[in-house]
């Protein structure tokens, strides 16, 4: 089966096995490794992708629902030299990343939620972690460098 797809605002081609997990696509056939295959059950969040605007885990989307999706990962939160996005600026002045397996997950899937929660609040941010596992640095300095993200859209707001 063919998909085509848009994938970081270039259109790919997948012919293959429609129950191919999108991060295999990603990985395999696109070599975009920013997006992390770990558990492959949905558990840990590393794959977090955006579909169509949505964060899903791309462990558990197979290409074949794809049919004409953009697609967004981790790769494309960041313009190569340009500036990093908000919160990578931020989990890196916040020392948040130790291994980086969870980072792009965390990245990705915390984006989604701060654009339709730009002034949440510290007990959101926790919440809207369920399903990012990180098994390093924990998670405070991880909130830290969204409340700082947070605090800054506040203060240019």
């Amino acid at each position: 089966m063919t998909v085509t797809l848009r994938i970081n605002g270039s259109i790919c081609r997948f012919n293959g096995d429609p129950m191919t997990p999108l991060v295999n696509v990603l990985r395999h056939e696109r070599f975009l490794t920013g997006t992390k295959a770990v558990c492959r059950e949905g558990f840990c969040g590393a794959c977090t992708v955006h579909v169509d605007g949505e964060a899903v885990m791309s462990c558990l989307r197979p290409v074949g629902l794809l049919e004409g999706a953009s697609v967004t990962s981790i790769e494309a939160m960041s313009s190569g030299d340009g500036p990093l996005h908000p919160l990578q600026a931020a989990f890196e002045a916040a020392d948040a990343v130790q291994c980086g397996m969870c980072f792009p997950g965390m990245v990705m899937s915390l984006s989604h939620f701060l654009r339709d929660h730009p002034d949440a609040c510290r007990a959101d941010v926790k919440a809207a972690m369920v399903g990012n596992i990180c098994r390093c640095t924990g998670y405070e300095r991880i909130i830290d460098a969204v409340m700082d993200v947070i605090a800054g859209v506040r203060a240019h707001g």
